[in-house]
């Protein structure tokens, strides 16, 4: 009211300073607003309700907090009504048909954002409205709206959501201010495309709710905008990263046992997937929903925890000692033979055609169950040498003793004893005393060359057992190593298919 006796003074100070369309539009200003009240509803009867309608414009999405679940939107809020102590003749008034002037001194509905999170509680922006000769006011108002959104992340970051902004009157009810919809939908012709969210619509619809405080209806316009998540940020940042980790388990299978770095990378690469895992813990709301790449990252974890287990396994029966039983029947027949075979596992010396070895000969004085073989004395006496320069380097070798009074030779084995067969006169010529002293002589090699043989014997049976097992190692890491490889493609396949 201050506004129009100042405007009336600027009138009647300068009258022919304004033209003619100003002087009727302060003349208009003056008419309209003698009488009138912003405070109660402009309506002739007071029992009938008055028609607001409403039209909601995106213009942006600001931020979409999924922690928090609320949708932080840009707006552009259009409401229409009509006045009825706000008409004039346009012909008394030059033609005059409209006027703008601030919206604080009309009447307003008091439509607001029912799902409103903001911690303000800012209204609209303070604009002019437009007022036409017959009544009608339209009040286009900017809005920076936050509102709540129910997120579902269950298919992060694949994931669509729908965010519903409703628009009500908190005061009037249905009897009083009935609420309707422009358009069925939200108008997207000024929206400013968002780098993280496609918007795939924005329907509206119109809601009359009887709410358990009151018995009248309150009607209300929900705006449901349908968004759908650009997922490039979250392949090339989260999900590539793990699935080229995931792949680097599988190959410590790969990584030969002796090296003393298989578990050292199952473990490197179950600590790189637990900082992926945190990262997205850290963006998406403490729900009971897990995220699709959540999911992903356990089966993947679990799959690495596994393998690092088995590898474990794998290492303590590459390491068998030398007390190790050997392998069993069935380990020899399945792994060592066939399934060397699919998995293409061979020994120095191996081929694809012939993977098993020929069987070693038996060494001369060694029979086949692994007890040497002594030869017969007609064997031995036949390599005895039968020149008889050799008769007195025999003798020679001879440890003479007596026994029972009278003088006999004795051989360090112990084995021949008795009188001199070539001194006692018995008629044993020196041919045949070197064939005896031959004999007894080889009998003591042979009992060496048996040591050493039995000796020899159990060192290549503990390396072909400790072998066997060695080779029964590699074809489970192979085995193991084509499993996983099969397990994390698939899994990636499956991730990788919700992108397409």
């Amino acid at each position: 009211m201050r506004l129009l006796a100042i405007l009336c003074c600027w009138i009647s100070i300068l009258p022919g300073v304004l033209p003619a369309q100003g002087r009727f539009a302060y003349k208009l200003l003056n008419d309209l607003f003698v009488n009138y009240s912003n405070a109660l509803r402009p309506v002739e009867d007071m029992d009938k309700a008055m028609n607001v309608t409403l039209q909601v414009t995106l213009s942006q999405i600001i931020d979409m907090d999924e922690r928090n679940q609320i949708l932080m939107a840009y707006l552009w809020i259009r409401q229409v009504w009509y006045d009825a102590y706000l008409r004039w003749n346009k012909e008394e008034y030059d033609g005059l048909d409209t006027i703008r002037i601030p919206s604080s001194n009309v009447w307003r509905p008091d439509i607001v954002l029912y799902n409103s999170a903001d911690d303000q509680f800012t209204g609209s922006m303070e604009t002019n409205v437009v007022i036409r000769y017959d009544g009608q006011i339209m009040w286009d108002s900017p809005a920076i709206t936050k509102s709540s959104c129910k997120v579902d992340v269950s298919f992060f970051p694949f994931d669509a959501q729908q965010c519903r902004l409703t628009f009500g009157s908190w005061t009037y009810n249905g009897n009083q201010i009935d609420i309707l919809n422009h358009l069925d939908t939200g108008d997207l012709t000024d929206f400013v495309e968002n780098v993280e969210w496609e918007v795939l619509g924005m329907p509206a619809k119109k809601n009359v709710i009887t709410y358990g405080c009151c018995s009248e209806p309150y009607p209300d316009v929900t705006y449901t905008l349908m968004l759908k998540r650009r997922a490039s940020f979250y392949i090339f940042n989260l999900l590539l990263p793990c699935v080229m980790i995931s792949f680097l388990a599988p190959l410590g299978f790969y990584l030969p046992a002796d090296s003393g770095e298989k578990v050292s990378l199952g473990v490197t690469v179950l600590l790189a997937l637990t900082v992926f895992q945190l990262l997205v813990a850290e963006s998406m709301p403490p729900s009971e929903n897990v995220p699709l790449i959540g999911k992903y990252y356990i089966a993947t974890m679990t799959m690495i925890t596994a393998s690092t287990a088995l590898t474990i396994f794998i290492m303590n029966i590459h390491h068998c000692g030398p007390e190790a039983k050997p392998v069993p029947k069935w380990a020899k027949k399945f792994i060592l033979q066939y399934m060397s075979r699919i998995f293409f596992v061979y020994e120095v010396g191996e081929s694809c055609k012939r993977p098993q070895t020929e069987p070693e000969r038996p060494p001369r004085g060694q029979a086949i169950n692994g007890q040497a073989k002594r030869e017969e004395p007609p064997a031995v006496l036949k390599s005895c040498p039968d020149s008889s320069s050799n008769t007195k380097m025999v003798k020679e070798e001879m440890d003479w003793g007596y026994q029972d009074g009278h003088k006999a030779w004795k051989e360090p084995g112990g084995k021949c004893e008795g009188s001199d067969p070539c001194r006692s006169g018995t008629g044993c010529g020196d041919e045949e005393c070197s064939k005896i002293h031959c004999l007894c002589h080889n009998e003591r090699l042979l009992k060496n060359i048996e040591y050493m043989t039995n000796c020899f014997r159990e060192q290549k049976a503990t390396q072909k057992r400790t072998g066997e097992w060695k080779k029964v190692a590699k074809v489970m890491d192979r085995f193991f190593m084509w499993v996983f490889f099969i397990m994390v493609f698939f899994m990636s396949v499956l991730i990788m298919g919700k992108a397409i």
